[in-house]
């Protein structure tokens, strides 16, 4: 398999990304996970790490969305954080107002001085319309809870989580680590939580990088850039 190292990934959107995908798909009333960024990238190139979900009505799946923190040059000090989507089809969903500034006028991404090495808490949960879903980031060692907005996803419930990282740095810009802990979902039945992560990574022949990799351990998944892969795409996690 053709290896790549150096340089920026070569996918249509300049991006590499890889992927943990819960082996419990659904459907559920809200899903949340906790996020650490452990050390801050030392580029000023886009970095994404979300938790992303599926809305599923009665004819199925009607669109996706995500919700996370960035390091993203655009805003105050390269922090923000993200709640948006799509409709089937690809066309943007539409939300309220944030009460979030956005240093770029984006509606979907919101200034949020998030801090390394701090556990955050992201939710999304219904919101206060049929249809809608709030994305909501907690800091866990301030209790401060933040409403980034309400999205216009439509369904009823939520299904396929998923967490990722987007990396639109070179593939050997310096590691940068995200710890990713206590998956977690609501149902009519109660709270219940994955076993395990489904291993995926953006290929080589897709523009990705090669040198990404996950780790468990110590209650977390750690996502790594610029590491040698060590878990190979495809692989089952269990969840600590």
């Amino acid at each position: 398999m053709r290896r790549k190292v150096r340089g920026r990934p070569t996918s249509p959107t300049g991006a590499s990304s890889f992927h943990l995908w819960w082996d419990d798909r659904g459907p559920f009333d809200a899903v949340e996970v906790t996020l650490t960024v452990e050390n801050l990238p030392r580029v000023p190139d886009l970095y994404f790490w979300a938790l992303q979900v599926s809305f599923v009505g009665p004819e199925g799946p009607v669109g996706a969305a995500h919700l996370g923190l960035q390091w993203n040059p655009r805003h105050p000090e390269s922090r923000a954080v993200n709640w948006g989507g799509y409709r089937r089809g690809g066309s943007i969903l539409e939300g309220t107002d944030s009460t979030l500034p956005s240093t770029p006028h984006d509606p979907n991404t919101r200034d949020f001085p998030w801090s390394e090495g701090v556990a955050y808490r992201l939710r999304v949960e219904p919101g206060d319309r049929p249809g809608w879903w709030r994305g909501v980031v907690v800091d866990t060692r301030s209790g401060e809870t933040v409403t980034v907005r309400e999205l216009a996803g439509g369904g009823d419930r939520l299904a396929d989580p998923v967490q990722w990282s987007e990396v639109f740095a070179p593939c050997d810009a310096p590691s940068v680590v995200v710890a990713w802990a206590d998956p977690a979902a609501e149902t009519p039945r109660g709270r219940r939580r994955p076993t395990g992560y489904r291993v995926t990574y953006q290929s080589t022949e897709a523009g990705g990088c090669s040198n990404t990799n996950v780790e468990a351990g110590s209650g977390t998944v750690r996502q790594i850039t610029t590491a040698v892969r060590q878990v190979p795409d495809g692989a089952r996690l269990p969840v600590p």
